[in-house]
């Protein structure tokens, strides 16, 4: 019996036959691009916000003693705009994508927590918070970003089309991942390890396809260069393997309480900080807010904002904010503060500055110096980040590709699960957790009582 071979020439015809296909397929791309755009945007916007905040600090001598002020005034300022007007625009923005995705939500109560007018606000609002000085990153914004402007492409695309509101979400949130961290493979990543749900999608390929686009839209924009430059890093040796295993489980247990920190603080406890936040939600965050600025004042404005500045010091063998151990633990504190305040805000940034400032102590407490360093400040930041978002594949690639630590590549994804599997034994995944926060799911009624003879 011959072969049959595929036909190359008819199966071309029916491609291109299907002209409607091929439109619900270029508004998708198109979205696509249009998400990396406003991700630069929001990413241009971000980046003046906290340079107008330290320009504003170091402007004059009495500046920075202002701060005190200024800080917890604008803070209050965007939680009152947020809360007033866009509610589903508090805190990080992962764990309401997340929510969102559940096919069971209403579709009136995903548009509360995904649309485009709340992206636009989003990105004003994070803004204004960099501004303010608060301990905060637009990189975990960026994925309700993404996830509202793609969601949007949806009421131009056929009914034939076949792509529902699940993966276009899952593609513009990690888009957003793609084109905040100038990592299109860390977005990819980032869908498959957080967010889809589904065990296919007819559609994958061109849901990839929208979320490398969106990232290369970045690198167009920003160039195929790396966040912190290429680590000084030639050959790993031996005398770094208890330095690093320690780096793993320090970071995967400091990552944990800081995980189960802000999921207590969302939630509320039994106690009085918690019971004035939910009476008095802007006087606390003003309390909050005026924590920060003082932490800020003593740390000489490097734990403001995202942290890039002091991660790059930290990679370069520098040392902000005093003596080890502080600087880690004062920017702990500040990103935790600023998350309890409700307003707009990521932790992914942060968190890898912590971590980055985690390594150092490491190295400093172990006697390791100098270029032999960097590769346990690299470790932190992996193992930080994973031990907070308790995705350790997305942590690894996107540190691998910010500092272009290639050379690493199996030590920090051994770190990234290592840190990860101890950060489970003292936290919940945190997205999943803050997630359920967000219209909690509805108690079936009582069975009926059997009725009596």
């Amino acid at each position: 019996m011959r072969d049959v071979e595929p036909d190359f020439w008819r199966n071309l015809r029916l491609e291109l036959a299907g002209g409607r296909q091929w439109l619900d397929r270029a508004v998708v791309l198109a979205y696509a691009v249009a998400t990396g755009l406003v991700v630069v945007g929001f990413t241009l916007l971000a980046e003046a916000a906290s340079h107008g905040f330290e320009s504003l600090r170091s402007s004059h001598a009495w500046a920075a003693p202002a701060m005190l002020v200024w800080t917890p005034a604008l803070t209050v300022a965007v939680l009152w705009w947020t809360r007033r007007f866009v509610p589903g625009a508090l805190g990080s923005g992962i764990p309401q994508v997340v929510r969102a995705l559940d096919d069971e939500l209403a579709p009136e109560q995903r548009s509360r927590l995904v649309s485009l007018r709340l992206s636009l606000q989003k990105i004003g609002l994070v803004s204004g918070g960099l501004l303010a000085g608060l301990s905060i990153g637009r990189e975990g914004p960026t994925v309700q970003v993404g996830a509202g402007v793609m969601a949007h492409a949806k009421r131009w695309l056929s009914p034939q089309a076949g792509i529902d509101s699940h993966d276009l979400m899952v593609a513009g949130a990690a888009a957003g991942i793609a084109a905040a961290f100038n990592t299109p493979l860390g977005g990819v990543i980032f869908a498959l390890e957080q967010l889809s749900r589904r065990r296919s999608s007819s559609h994958s390929a061109l849901m990839i396809t929208a979320i490398v686009l969106a990232g290369l839209v970045a690198v167009s924009v920003f160039g195929n260069l790396t966040y912190f430059g290429r680590l000084r890093v030639q050959q790993l040796d031996w005398s770094l393997l208890w330095p690093g295993l320690l780096v793993a489980l320090v970071s995967g247990l400091a990552g944990g309480l800081f995980s189960r920190l802000i999921i207590a603080s969302m939630r509320g406890l039994p106690d009085r900080f918690s019971a004035w936040r939910r009476l008095f939600p802007l006087r606390f965050a003003a309390g909050c807010a005026f924590v920060v600025a003082l932490i800020g004042l003593v740390a000489d404005g490097t734990t403001a904002g995202a942290g890039y500045a002091p991660t790059r010091a930290l990679l370069e063998g520098q040392q902000p904010g005093g003596e080890p151990g502080l600087y880690t633990l004062l920017k702990f504190c500040a990103t935790w503060l600023s998350a309890w305040t409700g307003v707009p805000a990521g932790v992914f940034a942060p968190s890898l500055t912590i971590g980055a400032s985690l390594g150092n102590d490491v190295a400093w407490l172990t006697g390791v110096r100098g270029d032999a360093a960097i590769p346990l400040i690299a470790l932190g930041m992996v193992g930080f980040l994973a031990a907070t978002t308790q995705g350790p594949i997305t942590a690894f690639i996107i540190v691998m590709e910010m500092v272009s630590g290639q050379a690493m590549v199996l030590s920090l994804m051994a770190c990234a699960l290592l840190a990860s599997g101890v950060a489970r034994l003292v936290t919940r995944p945190m997205y999943l957790e803050l997630a359920v926060l967000l219209f909690p799911p509805t108690p079936p009624p009582p069975a009926p009582e059997p009725a009596r003879a």
